[in-house]
């Protein structure tokens, strides 16, 4: 035989059959091999977060993460499985003392709510149900629209309005400029896009405004040229006589008004923009009246913010969170559109295996895939029900009542000291102010301090504010949407904040 054409030695024979290819197994279950096992690890875990929830004041506010941890947390996915047990001593090590911070009754960083246990028990209970609620006749549909109700009856919106459960505000002002827009240039917009139109859209909020609506004005392929940042009075208020200004100086330069963006408490000062005096002007004007009240908007149930913010029952539409005041788990945001019409009519849509029939699951009628771009899913409405159920309207107003008062006791501690210096009103929930010595001047130096007690906060566990900037100068920020906090915890920040301010080596050197 030429050995260019012996066999490799490793080949079959010649005339030898190659080895069978193993046969794909027909059935390969996830569920675990002994569920009594499982029950008690799951029981275990309970147990673990009902002492985490009820530690939490015991613990360091935020800690980061060490070296070994995110070693741990960079290793490649292992071909085969763990033990249940050692993957979850490994969540205890590794994962569990390392969150936000936001469990704590000191944390009061970028209006984060606290949750709930009852919230939490509903994210298990939802995942283990497992429920797409696309649409069509099942419960998580129906358990959505009554939340959808609840919600609404707070803002003081009509039974025929419309809502959809969403990951958060960011995404429900996006969808709630979407219907704007989409109202306002027809239906041509849905088919042909922008470019059937012959002019450029434009919108206006304050410049106080979250920067989720410079994100939407991209998405919405309308450029961040098209929101218009009008000024703002000396509380921090959108400007009347600006915003009617800027609408005039538009239309005659060419643009389409179509939306005006109004803040149920902004983010970096809580101010609240003159809610019923905007929806005249849109009324006036022709145009769509949109509100940002990610923070604010359920506070209209607290009998100290409902005069200045009854009117968000004037809107169109309004984007809020309810993982912030109401304290629901992640992920939590709702829009609510005032005509349930015009939010079909701005993402509906048809397709056979989507069409709805006399019968079976795919009857019902609600549809919640034809109120915004998401087919899948989750199930996040049952934590919403379970929290509101367990607690009633009531508590979440007395919860909020609470912060208010709080922030108002915040302001006048502040208000003691000659060293603490208040920069700006806080009409809400969200307090501004820095350690300001006497013999310090320089606003650099002063920056370098007050950054530095805000990071010595965070490191040492004793609390978590946020910053901000008010008229160009850095601030400590103090955002109270915690039901957890007392008032012993802001006097605690309060004579923090100073003994570190007042160390010597703190004051840089000139």
């Amino acid at each position: 035989m030429n050995s260019a054409t012996a066999p490799h030695p490793d080949s079959p024979a010649a005339g030898a059959l190659p080895a069978p290819t193993p046969a794909p197994a027909l059935h390969r279950t996830l569920d675990p091999s002994d569920w009594a096992t499982h029950r008690r690890l799951g029981h275990r875990m309970i147990d673990d977060m009902v002492d985490f929830w009820a530690g939490a004041r015991s613990r360091p506010t935020w800690q980061k993460p060490g070296d070994d941890v995110r070693a741990s947390l960079r290793t490649p996915l292992a071909a085969g499985g763990q033990s249940p047990e050692s993957v979850y001593e490994e969540f205890r090590r590794d994962i569990l003392p390392y969150p936000t911070g936001n469990i704590h009754p000191r944390f009061w960083s970028h209006v984060i709510g606290t949750g709930t246990a009852m919230g939490a028990f509903g994210d298990f209970l939802a995942a283990s149900m497992n429920c797409n609620v696309f649409g069509g006749e099942q419960v998580g549909s129906l358990v959505e629209n009554q939340v959808l109700g609840w919600l609404g009856e707070m803002l003081g919106f009509p039974a025929t309005a419309s809502g959809l459960l969403l990951s958060g505000g960011s995404m429900a002002n996006l969808l709630g400029l979407c219907v704007a827009l989409r109202c306002h240039a027809g239906p041509a917009l849905r088919t042909e896009g922008l470019c059937s139109q012959p002019r450029r859209f434009r919108f206006y909020a304050s410049t106080e405004t979250h920067n989720c609506l410079d994100k939407t004005a991209e998405l919405l392929g309308l450029g961040r040229s098209a929101l218009r940042h009008v000024a703002v009075d000396q509380d921090f208020r959108l400007s009347l006589p600006a915003l009617e200004q800027a609408i005039a100086e538009d239309r005659a330069a060419g643009w389409v008004p179509f939306c005006v963006v109004g803040n149920a408490i902004t983010v970096g000062t809580g101010a609240i923009d003159p809610l019923a005096e905007i929806a005249a002007v849109c009324g006036r004007e022709g145009l769509w009246f949109h509100v940002d009240g990610a923070i604010g908007a359920l506070a209209r149930i607290t009998p100290e913010l409902h005069p200045a913010l009854d009117a968000v029952r004037l809107a169109d539409s309004v984007a809020f969170d309810l993982h912030k005041w109401l304290h629901i788990p992640y992920e939590s945001g709702c829009l609510m559109v005032r005509e349930g019409h015009r939010h079909r009519e701005a993402f509906a849509n048809t397709t056979a295996y989507l069409a709805a029939l006399e019968g079976g699951l795919s009857s019902g009628d609600r549809w919640p895939n034809q109120l915004g771009p998401e087919l899948s899913r989750g199930f996040k409405a049952l934590k919403v029900w379970l929290s509101l159920k367990e607690q009633g309207r009531q508590a979440f107003a007395e919860a909020m009542s609470a912060n208010l008062a709080q922030a108002a006791h915040l302001v006048a501690l502040l208000g003691r000291h000659a060293d603490l210096e208040l920069m700006a009103t806080a009409p809400a929930n969200i307090v501004n102010f820095r350690f300001h010595p006497a013999a310090l001047t320089a606003e650099s130096e002063l920056e370098a301090l007050n950054r530095r007690i805000l990071i010595e906060l965070h490191e040492s566990g004793h609390s978590v504010p946020s910053h901000n900037r008010i008229h160009g100068r850095f601030t400590l920020r103090v955002a109270i949407t915690n039901h957890r906090t007392r008032p012993e915890d802001l006097e605690s920040l309060v004579e923090e904040v100073r003994r570190l301010g007042q160390r010597p080596s703190a004051v840089p050197i000139r």
